[in-house]
């Protein structure tokens, strides 16, 4: 079918069959309307390490591991900030909390512990209950007290659960951690992946329940876990939607009423607007796909572009009925204009977020596709149903009891904006050579420069901050946002626990652990350890099997008698008869903690190396890769640092190859489309210099403001190309509309005044609505909402600025007369767009 053939019969069922294109779009709605029931949340850092080899090996090592724990085991943290903890009162309240705990059947606590425990013991070791112990610590005397927490000064038990500043002589500290079990039946082992969180948890509701418990017996308890923040992955994204939603709304339409400025017309684009948030969400929900937080960006992303579809197709019409055309004659001459144009727009947009289908991070890769097809809806919204409403509403406008204040299009002559949009001519009627020379070399600075981005991953990424903005704290309900706390949390043991809460390496190894020198080669790799390596002695302080051995040998003479049989170069690892070592390992209470490191098929294993607190995390996954490949075997360095590393690896991969893929096909599908539709392919090349700009720009601002790529910003330079392409092919296609008819200056001053005034409206609306993604909660995608207008706003000035001289340049390699039009016999060999103005073709009223 002739492209041609598909436009003329778009613009006339718009024109001649209105009403029944605007009833089959409403029950098209109302159908995707029936989706948004289903639409799911998933939310939390867990969803990106999916299918990465590092997340699989921590999983392997959980699974296999996991027989150390009890089955559908949770923790709950305790945590305790106090001018000193380990006074008598402090520790009455950590033990009367865990108590408080113990007696509630439905939170299934299976066992408490904490440094009150530990002392309690000391002072009474027949004390085995809370209760018990909560009488001892009443009994005893503040210098007993001082006593039992000095006698464990070097316990691990204790030292490990309070603050790096315990201060053994005086017998004091600034907090402490106490630890809960939960049995909760589903939970498995372990309570969640150690990569990350989901944003729902079995544990969450425990947890938040716990707190109510904590809270009754007073105090400066805090009750802190993966239920606590998995709460908060799954209400942020709530609080973001109803903080930017209502403020997003309120901004475009008071931009709208600028553009409009006519009743009718906005309340047209406004429901046109709503449909496409309909539409794309339903899909959602039809399609089963989970909402999560990157998507948070799609509402405002269509709203982007629908915007700028909307102004462009009521602009382009006005200038056409300010001509003199009636409805019909003047929607169809708009239509047979700029459809084509909506549909380059559509295709390079589209491009941009399927490249992101490259990435190797599901949530990435659903975000393009939902936004793809989004912008698919919004190019039949925009092109198809609101040319055909405009014409129904404007032939019925006469029986509508709503005023019309003004039908005057964006940019009209001799108007102060007209003045303004004709900088970049002017600029191309001067030095257009010079010019872009200038350009060429701010790109190419500007591109190097960018090569400096960072890439972070974190799980704060995806959690409120920890101070809420004062301007949000004053919102009125329902939009005021939750109490956050877990970033708080996170902080505060990062500060006073930096030893306890250093990330760490885990090397998991397959290896038929009965060989004999197995265990000499995995102590091996902890000689001469990395710099980022927790070492004492010049051996890396590592957590394995090696670890359990001597520590029984230490205090069973019969085990330390065997391991001694075995032990040849008599360094305290046994290297023959394995198995018998392994057989009195598991019969003894050195069961579970042996089944840690050592699986129940003795084929793998794992080792544990603490990192340095302050060591980078890029850092210390490098060195664990390298201990890891020292072995013989097969060994993986896995571990949350390490999973969380390549994810960090691979966003900045997905960012750079998602750049790449949807540069390319735009610059493929440009010189195909101008190709086919003017003959002209060089003119998508022409189309791209604004965008390389815009991209090379817009890196460069996230490394001037230190934004890293991260799970929201990956997206932003493929976005751009996306987003900014819109701006660029609207100048072009009238560009070379207008050059059919006038010279070269003329053309080029009737595209930025008619062209760029719809522009501008649009510029002004979309990065007002998505520049208000600030709003959310989420820091990152404030950052992401500021980036994504920087991006719109560079390439509205690049098509208004930099493409005249580009398009002056194109043309006189052309080898066109600038004073006269172009020949279209010689340029257009589908000229279907070119409509005779003076002779409009009749339609008829619907």
């Amino acid at each position: 079918m002739r492209y041609e053939h598909l436009v003329a019969t778009a613009a006339e069922e718009i024109t001649e069959r209105p009403r029944r294109i605007v009833v089959a779009f409403l029950l098209l709605t109302v159908v995707f309307a029936g989706g948004l029931s289903n639409v799911s949340t998933e939310a939390g850092t867990e969803q990106f390490a999916s299918g990465i080899p590092a997340e699989e090996a921590l999983q392997d090592v959980q699974q296999e591991f996991g027989t150390a724990f009890a089955a559908d085991t949770g923790t709950t943290q305790l945590v305790q900030r106090n001018r000193n903890v380990l006074s008598k009162p402090a520790m009455l309240r950590m033990l009367r909390s865990q108590d408080a705990l113990e007696g509630k059947d439905d939170l299934r606590v299976a066992g408490t512990s904490s440094a009150a425990t530990t002392v309690a013991l000391t002072l009474d070791p027949t004390a085995r209950t809370t209760d018990e112990q909560i009488r001892v610590i009443e009994q005893a005397t503040p210098t007993e007290i001082d006593s039992a927490i000095q006698q464990n000064r070097d316990n691990p038990a204790f030292t490990g659960a309070v603050s790096d500043d315990f201060n053994a002589k005086a017998a004091s500290a600034s907090a402490t951690i106490g630890v809960v079990t939960h049995e909760i039946p589903g939970l498995g082992g372990g309570g969640g992946s150690a990569a990350g969180q989901s944003g729902s948890s079995p544990l969450t509701d425990v947890q938040l329940r716990s707190q109510r418990v904590v809270d009754t017996v007073g105090g400066d308890i805090t009750v802190f876990g993966s239920g606590i923040i998995s709460a908060e992955f799954a209400t942020v994204i709530t609080d973001s939607l109803l903080i930017v939603t209502p403020a997003a709304t309120i901004l475009i339409v008071f931009f709208l009423i600028v553009a409009y400025r006519d009743l009718l017309d906005l309340l047209l684009g406004s429901f046109a607007l709503l449909m496409a948030v309909i539409w794309t969400f339903g899909f959602l929900g039809l399609a089963g796909i989970p909402f999560n937080q990157v998507m948070i960006s799609i509402p405002p992303l269509l709203l982007a572009v629908g915007i700028d579809f909307g102004i462009h197709a009521v602009n382009r019409y006005r200038e056409d009925r300010a001509e003199g055309l009636d409805v019909g004659a003047a929607m169809d001459v708009a239509v047979r204009q700029l459809i084509v144009a909506f549909f380059i727009v559509t295709g390079t947009t589209v491009i941009g977020f399927l490249s992101n289908l490259s990435s190797a991070l599901t949530p990435i890769r659903d975000f393009g596709a939902v936004a793809a097809v989004g912008i698919t809806f919004t190019f039949l919204i925009f092109g198809i149903f609101l040319p055909a409403a405009k014409v129904y509403l404007d032939r019925n406008r006469d029986r509508l009891p709503i005023p019309t204040f003004s039908e005057a299009p964006l940019g009209a002559e001799g108007s102060r904006l007209a003045s303004a949009l004709r900088a970049g001519v002017g600029i191309a009627d001067r030095a257009p050579a010079v010019f872009l020379l200038l350009i060429l070399v701010l790109t190419a600075t500007s591109g190097v420069y960018a090569t400096g981005i960072s890439t972070s991953f974190s799980q704060e990424d995806f959690l409120p901050p920890e101070e809420t903005p004062e301007y949000l704290e004053e919102l009125p309900e329902p939009f005021a946002p939750g109490d956050y706390s877990a970033v708080a949390t996170l902080n505060f043991l990062e500060e006073k626990f930096t030893a306890s809460q250093g990330g760490s390496v885990t090397i998991y190894a397959e290896a038929h652990m009965e060989r004999d020198t197995v265990l000499e080669e995995l102590h091996r790799l902890g000689d001469d350890p990395p710099s980022t390596f927790v070492a004492e002695d010049g051996h890396a302080d590592e957590q394995s099997l090696v670890s359990v051995i001597r520590s029984r040998a230490a205090s069973d003479p019969e085990f330390r008698r065997l391991v001694n049989r075995n032990d040849r170069n008599a360094n305290g690892i046994p290297d023959e008869n394995l198995d018998e070592v392994y057989d009195y390992l598991l019969s003894s209470s050195s069961r579970q903690a042996t089944l840690q490191y050592l699986s129940e098929d003795r084929r793998s294993t794992r080792i544990v190396y603490p990192a340095k607190a302050d060591a980078d995390q890029a850092e210390v996954t490098a060195d664990g890769r390298q201990v890891a490949e020292q072995f013989r075997g097969d060994a993986t360095a896995t571990g949350g640092t390490v999973v969380f590393q390549a994810v960090s690896d691979l966003i900045f991969n997905s960012a750079v190859v998602s750049l790449a893929t949807a540069l390319s096909l735009t610059v493929v599908f440009l010189l195909l489309i101008y190709s086919i539709l003017e003959g002209l392919p060089t003119l998508g090349i022409a189309n791209t210099i604004p965008i390389v700009l815009s991209v090379a720009l817009v890196a460069a601002t996230m490394r001037v403001a230190g934004i890293s790529f991260n799970a929201f910003t990956a997206t932003i330079l493929s976005l751009t190309i996306g987003l900014g392409i819109d701006y660029s092919v609207h100048v072009v296609h009238r560009f070379i509309d207008e050059r059919r008819s006038h010279d070269l200056s003329t053309a080029l001053d009737l595209t930025v005044r008619g062209t760029g005034g719809a522009l501008l409206g649009s510029m002004l609306t979309t990065t007002t609505g998505i520049g208000v993604l600030t709003l959310a909660v989420l820091s990152v995608l404030g950052q992401f909402g500021i980036l994504t207008a920087i991006s719109i706003l560079y390439s509205f000035l690049a098509s208004l600025l930099v493409l005249p001289s580009t398009l002056v340049l194109w043309d006189r390699l052309k080898g066109h007369d600038p004073d006269r039009p172009v020949d279209v016999t010689e340029s257009a060999p589908f000229d279907f767009l070119k409509r005779e103005r003076s002779t409009p073709k009749p339609v008829r009223s619907d």
